[in-house]
């Protein structure tokens, strides 16, 4: 039995490797919509799950507090995004809901206080929270900065801004 000389099927073999690399970059396109969709997907998820977390608690605190109307009844940590280099912006969804947890945690103390005392509590949390890293994830730290602490409608809002540290430089 003679084998056919391989120069005939050139074409053919040309022809079929085209259409194996076009499978394949075809399904790497594919996949890589497929991950940034999914990647919106998921921090729209968690956004969402962030204000059902936020009005559970405070549909909670309201019922507690509705015969108080000069108390804190609920505490808002805002997160900034910082225009400054020493401060970059947080982009994780995901880091960002558990900054603003940590905050809510640590102010917790100040729901069921007077509202007419405010001067008093911010200075403390301010103090407090002045300068504080919070771990997540078991390896990034965050430093926390208070910009601004104010009382509207029974609602403590808290804004800050967080950065991470970078531990390697020291």
């Amino acid at each position: 039995m003679r084998v056919p000389p391989f120069e005939r099927f050139t074409r053919l073999t040309q022809a079929a490797a085209y259409v194996v690399l076009g499978a394949i970059l075809g399904a790497m396109a594919y996949h890589a919509v497929f991950f940034m969709s999914f990647n919106a997907l998921k921090d729209s998820y968690t956004s969402l799950e962030d204000k059902l977390n936020e009005y559970e608690d405070r549909i909670k605190k309201l019922d507690e507090f509705k015969d108080q109307h000069s108390v804190i009844k609920s505490i808002q940590p805002i997160l900034l995004d910082s225009k400054d280099p020493k401060w970059p912006e947080i982009t994780d969804e995901k880091v960002k809901l558990e900054l603003k947890k940590k905050v809510k945690e640590d102010l917790d103390a100040l729901v069921g206080t007077s509202i007419y005392k405010i001067n008093a509590n911010a200075e403390l949390a301010w103090k407090l929270l002045q300068g504080k890293t919070y771990t997540l994830g078991g390896n990034k730290e965050f430093a926390v900065e208070i910009r601004t602490i104010l009382v509207v409608d029974n609602v403590l809002q808290v804004w800050f801004r967080a950065k991470i540290i970078d531990r390697s430089l020291n």
